[in-house]
């Protein structure tokens, strides 16, 4: 049953992509009203928001993880495409497994699953210990204060995964 409707759901975004290519290509204002707000990377961004609509409307919440996912690399695209700060790639890939837990938060308070908006929780700390980690290291950010910065949050990293691993433990 969930595969039938993430089916539907891909069935419908390749439908809907059809017909806009081809109201784009016959319909010279609707071109040039395109052309003003679906620039690259932003194009990238409204398909994730599609995907997340498409998969709310035909009930495969599920959706939202890949919506997030595709949304997410728009943003680091966009960021990367207005500064020209193509380097940071070494360090905003780390944001990705974030944009997962997003997408997982989402999908859990969609389905009404706090098991899985926990997890979302969990992938977006992860992924916020990454980049704070490999930005300080390759030199993206400098609020840390270099390796000592690091080395600080790795303890922390390490301390809140400790405590989360007891508590999870006392629940079961």
């Amino acid at each position: 049953m969930k595969r039938d409707r993430g089916q539907l759901a891909l069935g419908l975004i390749l439908i809907l992509a059809g017909a806009w290519f081809v109201a784009v290509n016959q319909v010279p204002g609707l071109q040039e009203l395109a052309g003003q707000y679906m620039q690259w990377p932003l194009n990238i961004v409204v398909i994730g928001a599609a995907l997340l609509v498409v998969g709310l409307l035909v009930g495969a919440p599920g959706m939202a993880v890949p919506a997030a996912i595709v949304s997410g690399i728009g943003g680091i695209l966009y960021y990367q495409n207005t500064t020209g700060d193509w380097a940071s790639w070494s360090y905003l890939w780390t944001l990705i497994p974030g944009f997962a837990g997003v997408g997982t938060v989402l999908y859990g308070l969609f389905s009404w699953n706090g098991k899985r908006a926990r997890e979302g929780m969990n992938a977006i700390v992860f992924s916020a210990v990454m980049f704070l980690i490999f930005a300080t290291l390759l030199g993206g950010l400098e609020i840390m204060g270099g390796t000592y910065g690091v080395a600080a949050l790795l303890v922390v990293a390490g301390l809140w995964l400790v405590a989360n691993g007891l508590f999870r433990q006392r629940g079961a």
